[in-house]
């Protein structure tokens, strides 16, 4: 069984929805918004639509498969979090989800 093109593309897709949902996680776990509180809730389920869509696509349905992907990248972008939680971080930082916690104090 030969592995197109569309196979990987559904394999960094998952991988991305993945890593959003555990990011949200972290940005929750840290300041204890309820956006991401949601949005980590709903994460959980946009990775295992991803998953699905991995699977359709290995199995055989490329197309299906990311499309099914593309869905969860969609919805996953689409849940509504607060606005204006980063004060000063790189952008790296960002990338990875680093704020402030809610016990840390204001830097002076």
């Amino acid at each position: 069984m030969a592995l197109g093109i569309l196979f990987f593309v559904a394999v960094f897709g998952t991988l991305t929805v993945a890593f959003l949902w555990l990011r949200d996680a972290r940005i929750f776990a840290r300041t204890g918004f309820s956006g991401y509180r949601r949005a980590s809730y709903r994460g959980v389920l946009y990775t295992a639509l991803s998953l699905a869509g991995l699977a359709a696509a290995y199995f055989g349905s490329e197309f299906v498969g990311v499309g099914l992907v593309l869905l969860a990248l969609y919805l996953q972008g689409e849940a509504p979090r607060e606005k204006n939680i980063w004060a000063g971080e790189t952008a790296m930082e960002r990338f990875f989800g680093k704020v402030r916690r809610r016990t840390d104090k204001a830097s002076q």
